[in-house]
């Protein structure tokens, strides 16, 4: 232990700190030593390098289970400015595990982590010819370079035969071995192709290795007979034969008007000891693919309650009609679009509630001058098109919860951003949680200081990429990577997040 007299490579002094694990809410100095927080006090103390958080909070480094962008430079530099120490791709998931790993050991400012997911490991088994440019990351290989990769739509519609559903198994598990933080499984982009047998394989791996399922539900809908509760029921039951977690990813765009219901199911199942977590986006609209299953008409306009004009398309802003949806569905379902879904007041009411938690979906932006993905650290924020939520999802919660938009004490807010989400993935075998979503003695030393009286979201559907304020330091591992709102270049402290491998 680091004596009093001794300085610490980094003190953050008199903030608010916040840690919501034991509820701490009180003016104290931080002192981080070796990568760890290694002191919270009254006392004075001095280190090697000093932030004054005077009118600041000193909250845990925002965890984000649900991001696209994890391993992109710019959407971890996006990330940052939002707070955000630890994104993760954990709904759609990456293959192989190993490979995506090495890409970022030592190269990464935050830290990362991914599940092991369907849709990447249907395409590895159904298309022959695909070829990952980004180490395994699916969802870049098909919206950044779906012409080198070769990438198809084989993984939405093909139903495996038995020795396929077999072949997935031994390929998921493989990943789990390798390490990855559970399964992601999204049957909502595969309706018609994926088996409730991969359904019950994903849940019985998870069981058998106390690990999570990443659900991207069925069905997007409203209406009978395929309404998200049931997309929700299909994870649930193999969940309460074989046990694992799982986390019902950005649950208001799958049940919509039928959240109310589905938050009453989960405190239900939640009662009883099953580990469900529902995550929620912070907006009434959404980011994906064209060829996305739940924008076909006989869903998007029947079911979701929505229209042609109602999806956008994101490298020019443009609303569709029926001739450009079907054109690009037929020629490049990859694009990517922005779709509106539930309302906002369903949006506000389930982040209000005590049991959820904020994942933003963070999905790859588009340089607007170019129309290619953006990848590089460099890229300019207003130079870009995409879904806001990239960018300014958690400083958004922090607003609402100042606003009183969403009716909750800042501490909730905190929580739902940090130790909720630690703590369900300690509890589901990622044992290095245990370690992140505290400010306290022994924690990770992965740090977010904002002012709760002016953080703020500034992206918007016509800006997705202008970064949020009011968040002027981050640390991650001990690292100052945001110093006075600036994200700092050349240094990469970010650690790899991952089971164990035993």
């Amino acid at each position: 232990m680091t004596k009093q007299n001794e300085p610490y490579d980094l003190v953050i002094t008199g903030g608010r700190v916040m840690d919501p694990e034991t509820g701490l809410d009180a003016v104290r100095n931080v002192g981080v030593k070796g990568g760890r927080i290694v002191t919270v006090t009254k006392q004075v103390i001095n280190g090697k390098e000093t932030v004054d958080a005077s009118g600041h909070v000193v909250a845990p480094g925002f965890i984000d289970m649900h991001s696209h962008n994890a391993g992109a430079p710019f959407g971890q530099k996006l990330a940052l400015r939002d707070g955000v120490t630890t994104p993760m791709e954990l709904e759609a998931g990456v293959y192989p595990i190993d490979e995506w790993y090495a890409a970022l050991e030592g190269k990464s400012r935050t830290n990362y982590g991914a599940s092991v997911g369907t849709i990447p490991v249907r395409e590895h088994l159904f298309n022959k010819g695909y070829k990952s440019k980004f180490a395994g990351d699916f969802v870049y290989d098909m919206t950044g370079a779906a012409k080198e990769t070769h990438t198809s739509m084989k993984w939405t519609s093909q139903v495996p035969t038995q020795e396929e559903i077999e072949q997935i198994g031994h390929m998921l598990e493989e990943g789990i071995q390798q390490g990855s933080v559970g399964i992601g499984h999204c049957p909502g982009y595969m309706v018609a192709g994926s088996t409730q047998a991969e359904s019950v394989l994903c849940q019985k791996l998870a069981g058998k290795y106390g690990q999570a399922v990443f659900l991207h539900g069925r069905f997007s809908s409203q209406m009978p007979p395929v309404s998200g509760l049931l997309g929700f029921l299909e994870m649930m039951a193999p969940q309460e034969l074989y046990g694992g977690g799982l986390v019902i990813q950005h649950m208001t765009a799958q049940s919509l008007a039928d959240t109310p219901q589905a938050l009453q199911l989960i405190d239900d199942a939640r009662e009883k000891g099953i580990q469900v977590l529902a995550e929620i986006y912070p907006y009434n609209f959404g980011g994906t693919i064209v060829g996305a299953d739940y924008l076909h008409p006989d869903n998007y306009q029947i079911n979701m309650g929505r229209n042609y004009e109602n999806i956008i398309e994101q490298s020019n802003m443009k609303p569709l009609t029926k001739e450009r949806y079907e054109e690009l569905v037929a020629n490049a379902p990859g694009t990517s679009v922005m779709f509106y879904n539930a309302t906002e007041e369903t949006v506000h009411q389930a982040l209000a509630h005590p049991g959820t938690v904020l994942g933003s979906d963070a999905f790859p932006y588009t340089i607007r001058e170019s129309g290619d993905v953006a990848l590089d650290w460099d890229t300019p924020f207003d130079a870009v098109n995409g879904h806001p939520r990239g960018a300014g999802s958690h400083a958004r919660l922090l607003r609402w919860a100042r606003e009183k938009a969403v009716n909750i004490p800042l501490n909730l807010a905190v929580s739902k951003m940090t130790y909720m989400i630690a703590r369900f993935l300690q509890d589901n075998g990622v044992e290095q949680m245990a370690h992140k979503g505290r400010i306290q003695e022994g924690a990770d030393a992965d740090i977010t200081v904002f002012d709760p009286e002016t953080v703020t979201d500034n992206s918007t559907m016509e800006d997705g990429g202008l970064p949020s304020t009011g968040i002027p330091y981050v640390v991650v591992n001990g690292t100052v990577v945001v110093k006075d709102s600036k994200v700092l270049k050349g240094v990469y402290p970010g650690k790899a997040i991952r089971r164990a491998q035993k």
